[in-house]
This record gives structure tokens, sequence and C-alpha cells, in this order.
């Protein structure tokens, strides 16, 4: 089934924190400390930190719908706005999730795909991003669009600092 991807809003702001932190905890809190988890969510998904982030010319967050609920988002970054300057003229997904009852629908493929499409159609020359080194399924799930391993950075949670691989599609 196909969902429908929509721009996110300053009004959309409350659904896109509660939605965020969601996603996040669903996928991560099994394998991390709970204070750690805590931490992480209060500073990363504040109210004032996403309404910023939307207010960067160079960030744009997107929802996609399935069914009239929200099923899922997605967080691009550009230029400055990267959380890495791998690329100054490339296109960072730094977050892509689907809430657990609309995983296996592929939906976060079309998520994916969407960016894709908008990376060429902006004349980027490469789309990357990071991913926890211990998420096997989603290493996978990037490997099979022809993302390639080019590098780590350290990504902290609460107290713990991991390791995400930095994988990159080469564009141009």
């Amino acid at each position: 089934m196909k969902g429908k991807i929509i721009v996110c809003t300053f009004e959309d702001l409350s659904e896109l924190k509660r939605i965020s932190i969601e996603t996040f905890s669903d996928t991560f809190a099994s394998e991390n400390e709970p204070a750690d988890l805590q931490q992480y969510l209060s500073e990363a998904y504040s109210y004032d930190k996403l309404k910023k982030e939307m207010a960067t010319s160079d960030t744009r967050f997107y929802f996609i719908y399935l069914a009239d609920e929200v099923a899922g988002y997605l967080k691009l970054n550009t230029g400055d706005a990267q959380t890495e300057m791998l690329d100054k003229d490339g296109l960072e997904v730094e977050r892509i999730y689907i809430r657990d009852e609309f995983k296996r629908q592929g939906l976060g493929k079309q998520l994916l795909n969407y960016a894709l499409d908008l990376a060429y159609k902006e004349k980027r020359t490469s789309i990357w991003l990071g991913v926890w080194e211990e998420n096997k399924n989603a290493l996978h799930f990037y490997q099979e669009f022809g993302f390639k391993k080019v590098g780590t950075h350290d990504f902290v949670l609460g107290a713990d600092r991991q390791t995400d691989l930095i994988m990159m599609k080469e564009l141009l």
C-alpha cells in the first residue's frame, strides 16, 4: 500500500515530537539503558529543538500518511544543516522512521525513494546517512539501495557513546 508524503509545517510540531519519541523508543529502547534513552529523547526531541530545526532552511521534515494516520517521518539536511560536512552538495537522511504498526508495508522504501528522487531533482552529488552499527536490519536495508560504508562517527545517547556507520550513495 502506498503512503502519502507531505511536508511538515510548524503546525505539525506536536505530532512530529510525538512520532519522533515513539519511533525512536520503539526502535532502540530494548538495546539501551533507560536513563540514556530518556536523556537523549528529552534533548533531541524537545519542542524548542524541533522548532529550531524546522526553521532552518536547509532542513526538511516529511510525514508519510497511511489511511489518514501518520505512519512515519523523514528528516533531510543539506548545506550547513548536515551533521557532518562529507559533501557540501550532498543530501543527508538524518532520520527515517516508521511506526511499528506500519512496518513491513514498504513505507520506509517509499520514504527513501522520495529522498533519492529529491536528491536527483536537486542535482545533489550524493545521499548519505549514519546508521548504528548494531542495527543490522537498517544496514541491510540501505545496502539494498546501493549505499556503501564510507566512515564512522560517534552517536551519543545519554552517557553512552555509540558508533554509527556513515553510508553514502554517489549520485553524479
